[in-house]
């Protein structure tokens, strides 16, 4: 698995965009999330979400990558940590008050089935708020189509998903969608 194999990079590569401006995204993200509640983080990383996440009943981070859960497990809390693909998640139907995911869509070989999957382990008043890069708008988007196909090669890495549609095509209420950086980012909020 590619995520494997930068795992022991990945914070390295990460920490100029965490202190220019990626960390304070997470942190927005995540102040969205209900307090005191069961939440879920589908591809967890190397846990760089961790110290920005709301305090709740019982929050579960899970990762498809080994080596990311390995670098992931220095940095947790009182976060269950866990192996799971998000198009398969291993829990109960409705278990979850809210999910969340940030620059993890792109990556995830079918993501109508994994926001299907989402929408079976929340409750039915669930949440899910995701920070994702996706395709932007006009001319940008197209250049987005042509990185897409280099992206998708070298990291597997779909730049230009548009990724509230397909979380409304899986049957997720997109409530609201927040651009960032030209439209490169977008927070977006879906209710079940």
């Amino acid at each position: 698995m590619i995520y494997d194999d930068h795992a022991k990079r990945y914070d390295k590569i990460m920490a100029p965009l965490e202190r220019a401006f990626l960390s304070r995204w997470r942190k927005d993200t995540l102040s969205h999330l209900p307090k005191n509640a069961r939440i879920l983080e589908v591809g967890a990383g190397t846990g760089l979400n961790f110290v920005h996440y709301p305090d709740s009943a019982h929050a579960v981070a899970s990762e498809l990558a080994i080596q990311m859960i390995e670098i992931a497990k220095e940095k947790r809390s009182p976060i269950s940590l866990l192996q799971a693909d998000a198009e398969m998640l291993p829990f109960v139907d409705g278990y979850f008050d809210a999910a969340f995911a940030t620059l993890v869509f792109c990556s995830i070989p079918d993501p109508e089935k994994a926001f299907k999957e989402l929408k079976r382990v929340l409750k039915d008043d669930g949440k899910v708020i995701l920070l994702e890069h996706v395709r932007p708008t006009g001319m940008l988007g197209y250049l987005f189509d042509v990185l897409n196909v280099f992206t998708v090669a070298l990291m597997e890495d779909h730049f230009n998903r548009e990724t509230a549609k397909i979380a409304d095509a899986a049957g997720l209420k997109v409530v609201e969608v927040k651009t960032k950086a030209l439209g490169i980012v977008n927070l977006i909020i879906c209710e079940v």
